[in-house]
């Protein structure tokens, strides 16, 4: 199969290439991973091929690096290059090394040593847990009958890829001429050498102990020595003129029998999503063809639900229901890839219960965690770009049951103190102990952010939810079930805001709640949150000077007293710091949306400079989780799903937008490719930015603002509120489909015939006054509360309309094996343990 051309290229000099802190990630689909330096050092206790073997978790590590030795006659070099101590390497790998290249984000290794030029070419073929090393050794100078050898080998372990040996593991080895099985106490592997007709010598291993230094753990505050094993295997003699050759690494039972087909076909792939994406999003760039790549590595297959998910970052996060809902439009709808995104959808709706979508599932694939309140409102949002973008009336019907089982069960109340108020239509969330909004860190008892009560992206995220379900409602030619919630949400969203700074209040009525936060942001972009152009540049100018970095927007202001400027140190310290200040680059999403929503493209252009620049810092062609706000020094994970998928979206917006600004006056862009569905108060299509430009974007989707900036703060009266019917309980859309699973199969509906209703925004009628009260409240530092037990999540009810011509047909995936407790008739409050999950960056409680 011959290599297709890459679509995209960047290389790297010898210096850069040398950097020990950028790092080369090559996934496999199913959560497993290679990781190591460009050059190819391993710097943490992650690099090397974690195999994943109860897929996307149970992640081990057996082979760490390569060893690798030239010999010409009497002269030697180790091509090789392992740190045994800090600042001191064992090998001449990076002393030869000339550069590396990244195509399609698949690294090549080049060096010269000895007169020769070797290339090193490296992949790991999709759903294989293998890792393929591709040797061209050119040898121009080599004379004939002159004895050259390359010998190969590796360093190897036997741990969980969290962990690090602080004694050598004990292995063992069986050799069979061209392939060696490596043995440890649960697992093994095989590397496979593929020579041809070369001529080579399989070696009777001799197993070395191997001290290796991980400096990346040394940063993080981590066990950073590793006591590991090396031994070589074979010694291939190397002819004049051109050698190939080929190391395979196989973690499963999947054999790569060609390994130059194997890399053809993953390259072939990488193009094709390039190709995909370009088509998709109208921008063929080399930032989308280098984002494109680098979104697909977060798509895996979890075996426990047997379907689609998203792996949250890389090294260490496995898959997790926030992030993935989060970063699905970027990564996905940004793409192309519409069926793929209904199939993470169908992973977490199928997963519901109580309402809640899984915050995270257990490595041993028995169960979840669903600590989150907002969870399932993303799933909302998601849900319904989808909806519009596949047009199936089918689907929508499904769509539409989930929603209204969703809201039905935020509205009647469900764990962790999630319930509607039915004094003012928003949503209350979160007990003392619990940690439920996306600033989630808990170290032992002391929740660092708990921002319990009415969070302002939680009711803006609300308010999404409501909203879809009226759209959908209607698109169906259905009365909404919930439009006299969604009437008073609206009215009293209007409590938020704070005229003495020109922005919205983080959470209502806590002593926190006047903290500037990238919340407030958030929750502005989102599309059914009320607010007029003024108060959209009031926050916009707050953000600008207290939250703005050139890599992302900080977690808290600056001026605010508990405000940490610098992430880094032990796991105690950084989380601590996590959302104290720290700044995050999936932030750039919401406020370059606001930016574009107002008509200020070159702002939103520059906001993303940096962004752009660091896509070659830390993680190569990737986006970190994090960044210190003290230096911009790149932290977490260097491979984070929501940082990459709102960077590629953003960059796609803002790409559009310009386009538009430079057509010709009175050129429609309309007809050009959809951009993904992105989340914000009006973010225009091309054509309608075009067609504002200097006059005020259109910014509340009802008549008249509901957040007068001139207004003061109120809550509404009990008294004052109209009395709101919610539908029975378990009876959601007039269908009642038990507990089985909610998504239906939402990859089997898109095909399926029924045209869909346009999904329009709707103006609503500005609700009936509602009576205000005063509300003194006093700013003040975050406190932490004491932990009590958490709600224990109901049973949902799953709902596909009666009618539904495809009733009969749907698939309903069955989650088993969930570590659930039995339904009560009330949510007294259980304790759980904590997460448990591959999430090194929160502290469980101490037992």
């Amino acid at each position: 199969m011959a290599e297709p051309v890459p679509r995209s290229t960047h290389r790297l000099g010898p210096q850069a290439a040398r950097d020990l802190t950028r790092e080369v990630l090559l996934p496999d689909g199913l959560g497993g991973f290679a990781l190591s330096s460009p050059a190819g050092v391993p710097t943490r206790c992650y690099s090397g091929l974690s195999v994943s073997h109860r897929p996307p978790g149970e992640r081990r590590v057996m082979f760490v690096t390569a060893t690798e030795c030239l010999q010409v006659g009497p002269q030697r070099c180790d091509l090789h290059a392992f740190e045994v101590a800090p600042g001191t390497l064992e090998g001449q790998g990076l002393s030869v090394l000339s550069g590396v290249t990244l195509r399609d984000l698949l690294p090549e290794r080049e060096q010269m040593a000895l007169g020769m030029s070797i290339r090193r070419r490296s992949v790991v073929p999709r759903h294989s847990g293998a890792l393929v090393l591709l040797y061209e050794i050119d040898a121009p100078h080599l004379k004939a009958g002159q004895r050259a050898t390359l010998t190969l080998g590796g360093v190897l372990v036997d741990r969980d890829m969290h962990r690090v040996h602080l004694q050598t593991p004990e292995l063992s080895f069986e050799c069979l001429e061209r392939e060696v099985r490596v043995r440890g106490e649960s697992h093994q592997a095989r590397l496979r050498l593929h020579a041809g007709d070369m001529a080579m010598t399989s070696l009777a291993p001799r197993p070395l102990p191997q001290r290796l230094h991980f400096r990346l753990d040394t940063a993080r505050g981590a066990p950073d020595t590793e006591r590991a094993v090396r031994a070589d295997f074979w010694e291939i003699e190397l002819r004049p003129g051109l050698n190939q050759l080929a190391l395979v690494v196989e973690g499963l039972a999947t054999r790569i029998d060609d390994p130059w087909a194997a890399y053809a076909t993953e390259a072939a792939r990488r193009a094709g999503l390039v190709d995909q994406a370009w088509q998709a999003s109208g921008v063929p760039d080399d930032v989308v063809a280098t984002l494109a790549v680098a979104a697909d590595a977060f798509m895996v297959r979890r075996a426990s639900t047997d379907s689609l998910s998203v792996i949250a970052g890389y090294p260490w996060f496995a898959d997790w229901g926030r992030d993935s809902l989060i970063a699905l439009p970027g990564l996905l709808l940004s793409t192309g890839r519409i069926e793929e995104g209904l199939g993470v959808i169908d992973t977490f709706a199928a997963s519901l219960r109580g309402g809640l979508t899984p915050n995270n599932f257990f490595d041993d694939g028995q169960g979840a965690g669903y600590n989150t309140v907002d969870g399932a409102l993303w799933l909302i949002v998601s849900l319904e770009k989808l909806v519009r973008r596949a047009a199936s009336a089918n689907l929508t019907r499904v769509a539409l049951g989930i929603v209204r089982t969703v809201v039905g069960e935020y509205a009647r109340g469900t764990g962790y103190g999630i319930a509607l108020d039915p004094a003012d239509g928003l949503l209350r969330a979160g007990l003392p102990g619990t940690q439920l909004t996306w600033m989630d860190v808990k170290i032992h008892d002391w929740v660092v952010t708990p921002r319990h009560g009415k969070a302002v992206e939680i009711q803006a995220l609300w308010l999404s939810a409501l909203g879809a379900e009226l759209r959908l409602s209607r698109s169906l030619g259905e009365v909404a079930e919930f439009g006299e919630v969604l009437a008073l949400a609206r009215t009293s969203f209007s409590a938020f805001w704070n005229p003495e700074n020109g922005y919205l209040f983080d959470v209502l009525d806590a002593d926190s709640g006047a903290q500037v936060r990238p919340n407030a942001l958030i929750a502005l972009a989102l599309p059914d949150t009320p607010a007029d152009p003024s108060q959209v540049d009031a926050a916009l100018d707050v953000a600008a000077r207290e939250l703005l970095t050139p890599l992302g927007l900080r977690t808290l202001s600056p001026l605010d007293a508990a405000y940490l400027a610098n992430y880094g140190g032990d796991q105690l310290v950084r989380d601590a710091a996590y959302h104290q200040g720290t700044v995050w680059p999936w932030l750039m999403g919401a406020y370059t949306d606001l930016l574009l929503s107002r008509g200020r493209v070159a702002e939103a252009r520059a906001a993303l400079g940096g962004l752009r620049g660091h896509l070659w810092e830390a993680g190569l062609g990737s986006v970190s989780e994090v960044i210190s706000p003290a230096d911009l020094t790149p932290g977490g994970c260097s491979f984070q799903a929501w940082s990459v998928a709102e960077l590629l979206r953003a960059h796609i917006a803002v790409s559009r937008a310009e386009r538009a600004l430079s057509a010709p006056r009175g050129l429609s862009m309309l007809d050009a490719p959809p951009v993904a569905d992105s989340p914000g108060v009006g973010l225009a299509s091309p054509g309608q930015i075009s067609a504002n430009l200097g006059r005020t974007s259109p910014v509340s989707p009802g008549p008249a603002s509901l957040l007068a900036a001139a207004t003061p703060r109120r809550s509404v009266r009990i008294g004052s509120a109209r009395s709101l019917s919610l539908p029975p309980d378990g009876m959601i859309g007039g269908s009642n489909l038990g507990p089985s699973g909610l998504s239906a199969g939402l990859l089997g509906l898109v095909g399926l015939p029924g045209m869909l209703p346009e999904v329009q925004g709707l103006s609503l009628a500005a609700p009936e006054p509602m009576d205000p009260g005063p509300v003194e409240r006093t700013p003040g530092p975050t406190t932490a509360s004491a932990g009590e037990d958490r709600a224990t999540p109901r049973e949902p009810q799953a709902p596909v309309p009666a009618d539904s011509p495809v009733h009969d047909e749907l698939i309903m995936p069955a989650l088993t094996d969930f570590d659930l407790p039995a339904p009560t008739p009330s949510p007294p409050l259980t304790p759980t343990p904590a997460l448990s999950v591959e999430d090194p960056d929160v502290i469980e409680p101490l037992t």
